[in-house]
């Protein structure tokens, strides 16, 4: 079973994509804020993230910055989930290596196959 960590600030949104990802199969973490983001992300060694950009505690753009200088999450593929149409926002995401940019509302097929593409070619789970 694939472990997703899902960081957001809205406890609706984060109930939304739980659901939604556990019915497909997918073990899920929590994280509120851009702090716990990357604690959580270090601690429990997600297979992939769904990153929003706008939270408390810090920017989705510095927790993916964080990320990809730590040698212990640098690799996870991140899918940032979010309500900015700031084209800048968007380049800066994709500049630090995201693998999908999904705008909120969120498409929730769309998210759960966007996530299993990526984990069916990153590694198989144990």
């Amino acid at each position: 079973m694939f472990k997703i960590l899902v960081a957001d600030d809205s406890r609706f949104q984060i109930v939304l994509l739980t659901q939604a990802l556990q019915e497909k199969g997918f073990e899920v973490v929590v994280a509120q804020d851009a702090c716990q983001a990357g604690m959580v992300a270090r601690r429990t060694a997600p297979d992939a993230i769904v990153l929003d950009i706008n939270m408390p505690g810090g920017s989705g753009i510095e927790v993916l910055r964080r990320l990809r200088r730590s040698l212990k999450t640098q690799n996870i593929p991140v899918v940032v989930v979010s309500g900015s149409s700031d084209a800048d926002v968007r380049n800066a995401a994709m500049e630090l290596g995201v693998a999908d940019f999904l705008a909120k509302p969120v498409d929730l097929n769309q998210l759960c196959s966007v996530l299993s593409g990526l984990l069916d070619r990153v590694k198989t789970p144990a």
